[in-house]
C-alpha cells in the first residue's frame, strides 16, 4: 500500500503547507488549524497518487506490471474506494481548518472559509490531472497548478493586512492573497511543472533537448521564488543572503538534472527526478528561513529524513 501511495513524496506536500503557513503568518500558530491543513494536504496528495494508478491501470498492465494494482497485490476496487475516501477527507480537513480559525481581525480582506475553497479546488485539480488531462499537453500545467494550490492552502489562514496588498484581477480580489504570496505559489508551481516535463522521459532513453526544456522551466520557477524578496520584506536580511541560499540549491539541482539530460539513461534521469522532487523540501525550508524564525526552517528540513528513508524501499516516481 505504501508503494501505491508514493509515500516519500507526501512529505514535499507537507513541506509546502508548512512553508506557506510560515510565509503568511510567520509562526506555526494556531496549531490546530495548521494540523488540519497538513492533514488536508497529505490526504489530497496521497489520494492523487492512488487514483493516478487506478486511472492508469490498463497502461500499467502493459508497461509496469510489477506495480501493486496490475500485479494484483491490491484489489482495484479497494484502491478506488480508498482514493476517493481520502480525497473527500482531505477536502473536509480543509473546511475544518477554516471553521477552527475564524479571525476577521487578521483576515480583513479575505474570508475564513478560504482554506475550504482552496482544498476543494485542489481536489478538482487532482481529479482533472488523474482522469482527464494527464496524457495531454495540459498535464504538466495541471500538475503545476496542483502544487501552487497546495502552497496557497498553507497560506489560506492569513489575509493581507492592508487593502493595497491585495491582488485584483478584472476588479475581483484573488481570494485576498497578496502579490508576494501568489508569486511564491506560482514559483513552486512552475518548478513542479518543470519536473513533470523532465519526468515524462524517465522510463526511456531520453531526448536531451526535451530534458533540458524541463530544466529550464524548473530554473524559471526558482528565479520566481527569488523575486519574492522584491515584493515583501523578508525576515532574513540583507536580501542577498536569501538569494545566495537559493542559488546554492539551484546549483545542486542543475548539476544532477543537466548531467542526466546529456547522458540520457533512464537510471540517471530517474535519479535526477527524485533529487528534484526532494529539493522541494529544501526550497520550502529556504522560504521558511526567509520569513520566520530558524526553528521553523529546521522542522521543514527534517522532513527530508523520512522522505529519504522511505525512498529506499518505496518508489517515488
Amino acid at each position: 500500500m505504501l508503494r501505491l501511495m508514493r509515500l516519500p513524496n507526501v512529505f514535499t506536500a507537507i513541506a509546502d503547507v508548512l512553508m506557506g503557513f510560515v510565509f503568511a503568518r510567520h509562526s506555526f500558530s494556531p496549531g490546530g488549524a495548521l494540523l488540519c491543513l497538513v492533514a488536508a494536504s497529505g490526504l489530497l496528495y496521497t489520494a492523487g497518487m492512488i487514483l493516478n494508478d487506478v486511472f492508469d491501470l490498463e497502461v500499467d498492465r502493459q508497461e509496469r506490471p510489477q506495480r501493486p494494482l496490475p500485479s494484483g497485490q491490491i484489489p482495484v476496487a479497494q484502491a478506488r474506494v480508498l482514493g476517493f475516501l481520502m480525497l473527500l477527507m482531505g477536502v473536509g480537513f480543509g473546511w475544518l481548518a477554516g471553521y477552527l480559525y475564524q479571525d476577521d481581525r487578521l483576515m480583513p480582506f479575505a474570508f475564513p472559509w478560504r482554506s475550504g475553497v482552496i482544498a476543494t479546488l485542489l481536489a478538482i485539480a487532482v481529479l482533472s490531472y488523474d482522469g482527464i488531462v494527464k496524457k495531454t499537453l495540459l498535464g504538466p500545467l495541471n500538475m503545476g497548478l496542483c502544487r501552487s494550490l497546495n502552497v496557497l492552502l498553507g497560506m489560506s489562514l492569513a489575509g493581507a493586512s492592508r487593502a493595497d496588498e491585495v491582488v485584483y484581477l478584472g476588479g475581483y480580489s484573488l481570494l485576498g492573497y497578496t502579490a508576494a504570496q501568489l508569486v511564491v505559489a506560482a514559483g513552486m508551481g512552475i518548478y513542479v511543472l518543470g519536473i513533470t516535463i523532465y519526468a515524462k522521459f524517465e522510463a526511456e532513453q531520453s531526448n536531451t533537448w526535451k530534458l533540458l526544456l524541463g530544466v529550464l522551466v524548473m530554473t524559471s520557477g526558482v528565479v520566481l521564488l527569488g523575486l519574492v524578496a522584491l515584493l515583501t520584506k523578508l525576515t532574513i536580511q540583507p536580501n542577498y543572503v536569501y538569494w545566495v541560499l537559493l542559488g546554492l540549491l539551484t546549483v545542486t539541482i542543475l548539476r544532477r538534472t543537466i548531467s542526466a539530460a546529456f547522458d540520457g539513461s533512464p537510471k540517471l534521469v530517474q535519479g535526477a527526478v527524485k533529487h528534484a522532487i526532494l529539493s522541494i523540501i529544501m526550497l520550502d525550508a529556504a522560504l521558511c528561513l526567509a520569513s520566520g524564525p530558524p526553528p521553523y526552517a529546521i522542522i521543514v528540513v527534517s522532513l527530508l529524513a523520512p522522505a529519504m528513508l522511505l525512498g529506499k524501499w518505496v518508489y517515488s516516481t
